[in-house]
């Protein structure tokens, strides 16, 4: 199985960025999925994510909606906050058997102790439930601007690991970051990811349009890194905090820049602003390529 199986665009050209993107949602977001899915592309990718207070029943319905609508639901599976092995191998099977989910993405989870078994996404993995599914692929976290657990050494040394568990498991590694503002961030860390011989494909994490306002409450909660230095890059004045703000340069420095060193490279939204505003965004941006 390659890459291109799992989706084509994962070797276009840097210019065309923003083609083969995926993007996330929240049970919460099926109205607003509905409504963007006439502008998004078939196939596209959309992450589930796996909130506290979220039920697996509502979790399972959007990515049911997802699958009937016509794109590729990759529900999250957060180790910390599964309670024991069978609830786990009830989500994964529930979610392949009745939404026919092939690609997953594995985290920790950020709460401090765990409810269950699981104490990180290696532990998930290792399970062999998702092989066993018949999953092809498994998302697992990068962190181009720092963990808060863990040095940059510890998180590449992690990358890793859980790649090489994947392929031994015979699915793909996909890596997928954090969001960010800072270009030349994602960009070295590139570099050294694929300096550590991790050659997995990679999405690069990017904020959708929203207000000024919310793209700070996000990073705070997040952790991103926020300095009036690094928005500055993003095109955001510390001083001019009114408004709203939009990928645009960040997205421009990424088609312009990347080049061999940097490896398999697509983008991934989070739409802090809405679905639509965000696949709007998306669709009058790539008109400009």
């Amino acid at each position: 199985m390659s890459y291109a199986q799992i989706h084509p665009n994962w070797d276009r050209d840097p210019e065309y960025i923003t083609e083969g993107f995926s993007i996330e949602i929240t049970a919460k977001d099926i109205d607003g999925l509905r409504e963007a899915a006439p502008k998004l592309p078939p196939d596209t990718p959309v992450a589930v994510t796996f909130l506290p207070g979220e039920t697996l029943e509502a979790r399972l319905a959007a990515a049911k909606e997802v699958r009937k609508l016509g794109f590729e639901p990759m529900p999250h599976f957060s180790a910390r906050r599964i309670k024991s092995e069978a609830e786990f191998k009830l989500m994964i099977e529930k979610m392949v058997a009745e939404a026919k989910v092939k690609r997953c993405f594995v985290i920790a989870g950020d709460s401090p102790t765990s409810e269950g078994p699981y104490l990180d996404s290696s532990m998930l993995i290792d399970t062999g439930l998702f092989e066993k599914n018949g999953i092809l692929a498994i998302g697992i976290a990068g962190h181009p601007e720092g963990h808060p657990n863990m040095t940059k050494e510890e998180c590449f040394t992690a990358l890793k690991k859980k790649c090489a568990m994947i392929h031994a498991r015979g699915m793909k590694p996909i890596i997928v970051t954090q969001f960010g503002f800072d270009p030349d961030a994602f960009m070295q860390w590139l570099v050294e990811l694929r300096g550590k011989g991790i050659d997995a494909p990679v999405r690069i994490g990017v904020p959708g349009p929203t207000s000024i306002k919310s793209l700070l409450k996000f990073a705070a909660r997040c952790g991103v890194s926020a300095s009036s230095s690094v928005l500055a890059k993003y095109g955001i004045s510390i001083t001019k905090l009114l408004g709203t703000a939009g990928p645009d340069r960040i997205v421009d420095i990424f088609a312009k820049s990347f080049g061999s060193e940097h490896g398999r490279v697509r983008l991934h939204f989070y739409p802090f602003g809405g679905l639509l505003k965000t696949v709007e965004w998306i669709e009058d941006y790539s008109k400009n390529l």
